[in-house]
Order: C-alpha cells, then sequence, then structure tokens
C-alpha cells in the first residue's frame, strides 16, 4: 500500500472521543441522553460508516427483552418462538426503516442541530465517492 493509498487519519481536535461503559451504553441505546463528554462518540456512532449495524445493535438490545416475553405466554412452544420470531422481524423492520430518523433525534438529543448526522454522512460518502470516481477516471479513461 502506497502513502497515497492508505486513507487519512481522522482529524479528532483536542478532544479524543470517549466511549460509554456498557452501562450507559444500555442507556443510551434504550434512548436515554449521555453525559456532556460522549457528545462526539453519539455523532460519530450515529456518522460512522457501518452506523446501520450500530442501529441494528441497538434494536437488538431493545427487542430482546420485548420478544422473550412472547416465551411466557401459554401454548405450545412452536407457537411462542413463531411470536418471538414474528415479533423480532416486525420490530426490527420498523427499527431501520426509520433509522436515519432515529440517529438525527439522538444527536439532537446530545446538542447537535437537526440535520447534523445526515450532512456529515453525506459529506463522507461525497469524499469517497470522488475519490472511487478519480480512480475509475484514471484506469479506464485514461
Amino acid at each position: 500500500m502506497t502513502e497515497e493509498d492508505r486513507p487519512a487519519e481522522p482529524d479528532r481536535g483536542q478532544h479524543p472521543v470517549r466511549r460509554p461503559g456498557p452501562v450507559r451504553w444500555v442507556w443510551y441505546a434504550a434512548g436515554g441522553r449521555l453525559p456532556e463528554r460522549y457528545r462526539e462518540w453519539v455523532l460519530h456512532d450515529v456518522t460512522a460508516r457501518h452506523y446501520l449495524w450500530r442501529h441494528a445493535a441497538r434494536t437488538v438490545v431493545l427487542l430482546g427483552p420485548l420478544v422473550s416475553v412472547w416465551l411466557l405466554l401459554p401454548g405450545p412452544l412452536w407457537l411462542r418462538l413463531v411470536l418471538c420470531l414474528m415479533a423480532a422481524l416486525v420490530g426490527g423492520f420498523y427499527s431501520l426503516a426509520y433509522a436515519d430518523e432515529n440517529c438525527e433525534n439522538r444527536v439532537a438529543r446530545h446538542g447537535f442541530a437537526h440535520g447534523t448526522a445526515a450532512a456529515t454522512r453525506k459529506a463522507a460518502r461525497a469524499e469517497r465517492d470522488a475519490a472511487l470516481h478519480e480512480r475509475y477516471r484514471a484506469r479506464y479513461r485514461s
């Protein structure tokens, strides 16, 4: 890998991004607000390249206990398992359908302007797309 192929290190400014501990992360996943020192991490969490996977992880943490309640109902085990699967699929579908809105609400709850997450993801995507476009042009259009 040459020096120009290597991705640039992100500029983190003067303050390093601090990650919350497991208990605070569960609180955050449930919709709670983190202390001010985690503000930059929240923005990173909802704008990282794999932010939808992170959102899915938060959804699993929330849906797990709710879905498992279906196991406590009376009836055949196969029916209760199917109910759990249906509840997980429907909950996961709606969670991912509204993932972008949820991310915007999370950053707004932590003091950023509404639309910051989408603008940050769009800028990062534009940089990646420009680099890919230049490599394409250099290879096929020269």
